[in-house]
């Protein structure tokens, strides 16, 4: 019975609301975690934020769409100098148009292709040479960028496996690795509401597939635990260094970042079987391969349609002066599988979550 309504979003669990205790301001209040209209109760409280002031300059990569985009506006309307890092602007992509059009003089589209240590190194020189005073430094780099597939084992090519692993992981270590001399430098006399000698930042997007596996999401899975770890293994350099490094895991928001279509499943399905080795076709069949592909067309209009919780964590790990480690902008439901499948044994999380 426990299994089962674990297994299913809370908005669909039948009967009395579900509920716990969170924090706020240090003191305990009643969290409702779900009922038959699942609506979130609450967010995590971001204590000691500050404002961000002046020209602080902070690079987002991804921004042609999605997160990305959105964090570019909302970096840029919180007063920050945003370069916003576009795979695609040199094709003139709806998104950099839109970016461009705001015309403003803190935000500015660049031509980055994480997967290129030229176009890397190029946007390095592009922001030093914009800095007021490269000694002082960058302040934050937000790596957003990453691309996402779907597929079991068996069916997914290491060609494959070798194109997400290159933007997703080796896009973030090639870009941390080359603009981490610019953040180390983040330091100086105080601005407005920030302290002196902030430290600065870097902010890697990761996803609550960064902490637990699922069937079918191998590619991404990989990609994101190991930029959970690249994250970790930074934080610990970089301590006594000064830069602060942040993880953001956010959880189902397919729907707000059109990240598919079934028009692109269907495409992905097609090229999937046609380039199956004979015996997994045969071993599997094509009515088990067509009910898996129908599974994640299912998913295509599921998850949060408000982004705003990302945003504002990743604006709180550029801003605070003690920035958290890790963020969790994910629906309870997510939050509470996250917390069974990392913190129980494994065989406990494969009763409730794997059939």
């Amino acid at each position: 019975m426990l299994a089962t309504r674990l297994s299913r979003p809370l908005s669909r669990l039948p009967g009395k609301t579900l509920s716990a205790c969170d924090r706020e301001n240090g003191a305990r209040r009643p969290l409702l975690l779900g009922s038959t209209s699942f609506i979130p109760t609450g967010r995590r409280t971001y204590a000691g934020a500050v404002e961000p002031v002046g020209s602080k300059a902070v690079l987002v990569t991804g921004c042609d769409s999605g997160f990305g985009f959105s964090l570019a506006k909302h970096l840029h309307s919180k007063g920050f100098l945003v370069f916003a890092g576009c795979l695609m602007k040199d094709k003139g992509h709806d998104g950099v148009k839109e970016l461009d059009s705001l015309n403003s003089d803190r935000l500015r589209t660049v031509q980055l292709n994480v997967c290129s240590s030229e176009e890397v190194e190029k946007v390095v020189e592009i922001v030093r040479s914009s800095l007021k005073d490269p000694e002082k430094g960058m302040w934050g780099l937000v790596n957003n960028a990453g691309i996402s597939t779907f597929g079991e084992v068996e069916f997914t090519s290491m060609e494959t496996y070798k194109e997400v692993a290159e933007v997703n992981l080796w896009g973030t270590v090639r870009m941390t690795k080359s603009f981490l001399p610019l953040i180390r430098r983040a330091k100086g006399p105080s601005e407005g509401s920030l302290p002196a000698a902030a430290p600065g930042r870097v902010v890697n997007i990761s996803s609550m597939l960064g902490r637990m596996a699922n069937p079918a999401r191998s590619p991404y899975c990989i990609t994101k635990f190991g930029v959970e770890a690249f994250s970790d293994c930074l934080r610990y350099e970089m301590h006594s260094l000064g830069v602060k490094v942040s993880v953001v895991e956010p959880g189902n928001f397919i729907v707000a970042t059109s990240l598919y279509s079934p028009e692109s499943i269907q495409a992905i399905a097609k090229k999937m079987w046609d380039e199956l080795p004979e015996v997994v076709r045969k071993d599997y069949g094509k009515k088990y391969f067509d009910e898996k592909i129908a599974k994640m067309e299912t998913y295509c209009s599921s998850g949060s349609t408000d982004t705003s919780p990302v945003m504002d964590a990743v604006t709180h790990a550029l801003t605070a002066t003690t920035p958290y480690t890790r963020y969790h902008p994910m629906d309870y439901y997510w939050w509470l599988r996250m917390q069974i499948m990392t913190h129980l044994p494994g065989a406990i999380s494969d009763m409730i979550y794997i059939r």
